[in-house]
């Protein structure tokens, strides 16, 4: 559990495309890192949704949580100052397979530090 972040840090956590950041990570995120209720995905605050659930609370299929993932990269690319703090999206509540979802995230960006060990 992560309980203070750094200036330049980025809280990595799983959301579902409501963005009703109600339990887990998210209701961290949206209590402590400036999640905003309603974004189900980016950045916004000191914390980035990355979507597991879609917007019937159904787990999401594997292309589109790869794109998800490219969106991840992507804007880490654009913000290099920044370090995203990749937590262990979609193995909560949203009920992914732990090696699943470890095997989306390959060739992070050298500001991405996983948790997923």
């Amino acid at each position: 559990m992560i309980n203070k972040l750094n200036d330049n840090q980025i809280f990595v956590f799983g959301s579902n495309l409501n963005g009703f950041h109600s339990g887990g990570a998210a209701k961290q995120a949206l209590q402590e890192f400036g999640a905003v209720f309603g974004q189900g995905e980016g950045l916004q605050g000191k914390s980035y949704a990355f979507p597991t659930l879609d917007e019937d609370m159904n787990k999401i299929d594997t292309i589109r949580l790869l794109q998800y993932v490219a969106n991840l990269y992507k804007c880490a690319r654009e913000n290099p100052e920044k370090e995203f703090i990749l937590t262990e999206v979609g193995t909560g509540i949203a009920g992914y397979d732990y090696e699943y979802m470890k095997s989306l995230f390959v060739q992070l960006p050298k500001n991405i530090t996983s948790l997923f060990k």
